[in-house]
């Protein structure tokens, strides 16, 4: 398997041995869904506070009698059949909504993304990706000689600082190192910018 290395102006003049095992793989929906919901679900927390009827502000006096009035009987407003009662199952702050998903499970649908990546054209390889100074108007300028259009996730074996400043106010492109790389943002990015030396790093941590 290879895959395109992009000059400075965007041309693919050359290919990148990769490994099969991580960018020729099949592409398996049912374990990349797993993996992305997973995902999502474990970056939830729990924020929201309910009262249940123990905690809502109300009187303990009966509404009115229990028999002869016509009405239903009711011992309390604060039951969750009244307005302003408690709920019956108020959400909690402490509300878990991890999911776990094995090491093995996680590496493969990662594989799995990055091999779907290749079929439909939206990875390529860069020698490397610095800026001489932390402007965004040379992080666009460097994109736009690439060619890149639309949003792009460049993964990169170390961050510069320089490349992290001058990217951070480009509303469509992320720079993340090779151990952040996620499968929801995989799945985002239209496009998938990586180093050479982010390429050897991701055959170590996947293979």
């Amino acid at each position: 398997m290879e895959l395109k290395l992009l000059n400075e102006n965007g041309q693919a003049t050359a290919t990148v041995p990769v490994a099969d095992a991580i960018f020729g793989r099949d592409f398996n929906e049912a374990l990349v869904h797993q993996v992305v919901v997973a995902f999502q679900a474990n970056a939830r927390q729990g924020d929201r506070a309910q009262k249940s009827r123990a905690t809502v502000k109300h009187s303990t006096k009966k509404p009115w009698r229990q028999k002869g009035t016509g009405r239903a009987r009711a011992g309390m407003t604060s039951s969750p059949l009244w307005r302003g009662g408690g709920r019956a199952f108020p959400a909690s702050p402490e509300e878990n909504f991890s999911q776990k998903v094995n090491k093995k499970m996680y590496r493969a649908g990662l594989r799995a993304i990055f091999s779907q990546l290749v079929r439909e054209d939206r990875i390529a390889v860069l020698e490397s990706f610095v800026l001489e100074a932390p402007k965004t108007r040379l992080a666009a300028s460097r994109l736009k000689d690439l060619g890149v259009s639309g949003s792009v996730l460049i993964i990169t074996d170390e961050l510069d600082e320089n490349v992290y400043l001058a990217t951070r106010n480009l509303p469509h492109v992320a720079v993340i190192e090779t151990h952040q790389a996620d499968p929801l943002s995989l799945i985002h990015f239209k496009k998938v910018l990586i180093t050479r030396p982010a390429v050897a790093q991701l055959e170590e941590l996947l293979g």
